[in-house]
């Protein structure tokens, strides 16, 4: 099956030069585009795509408030960010509103459509700048700053296994358990460390040396 894609932006060449090049795809199906975030809120409860490529800047709604609603709403729709900013007031929102992948409008074609199949598979890739970001980000937060002792040990070898990028089905090959329970002990680790998904606790361990220990 198809991946079904509703594109928005408020930019008609960002527009047309997106649908010239994913048309292209054989496993891409242009849904639809949207102007704004609220026509895009609109055409996703109405169309259902698989993936939202949403711009940040935008009238009437942005895209930050597009995809906090879009993923509320709708959890089965992946949103991706695609834009040209990557300061940390555009990233770090985009993230906590729900956004899988993160990515600017400079990236080869290839990298966008891997972008695509990875959200899809319920997989982030960002930008290199925006990850920067967001190792910045928790380099500076020092008023959160947490100590790997609020972990289990059980946990501590989960989150270590995560920072390896290993999916839950290799984790529970690895440590001995089953899916259900590597999911029991990420949504454990998510609370414990108050961070929205596994690639924050990731880049949270590895810039406090969490992994190995």
């Amino acid at each position: 099956m198809k991946i079904k894609v509703l594109i928005v932006d408020d930019h008609l060449v960002v527009l047309r030069g997106l649908r010239y090049f994913l048309q292209t795809q054989p496993m891409i199906e242009i849904v639809d585009q949207a102007l704004n975030g609220r026509e895009a809120l609109a055409k996703a409860e109405m169309l259902q795509p698989d993936v939202v490529l949403m711009d940040l800047m935008m009238p009437e709604m942005d895209g930050v408030e597009a995809t906090k609603r879009i993923t509320s709403e709708f959890p089965h729709i992946k949103v991706i960010i695609l834009t040209s900013f990557a300061d940390r007031d555009s990233v770090l929102p985009a993230i906590k509103a729900g956004a899988i992948g993160y990515q600017l409008k400079d990236i080869e074609p290839k990298v966008l459509v891997e972008t695509i199949v990875a959200a899809v598979n319920g997989n982030r890739m960002l930008h290199p700048q925006v990850t920067n970001q967001l190792i910045a980000h928790v380099a500076t937060d020092g008023e959160a700053a947490k100590g790997i002792d609020i972990l289990t040990k059980r946990e501590q070898h989960v989150l270590e296994q995560i920072t390896m990028g290993r999916s839950n089905k290799e984790i529970a090959v690895e440590l001995h358990i089953t899916e259900k329970t590597v999911k029991t002990h990420i949504t454990h680790i998510l609370g414990k460390m108050e961070v929205q998904d596994r690639t924050q606790a990731a880049l949270y361990a590895i810039r406090n040396h969490w992994y190995g220990k």
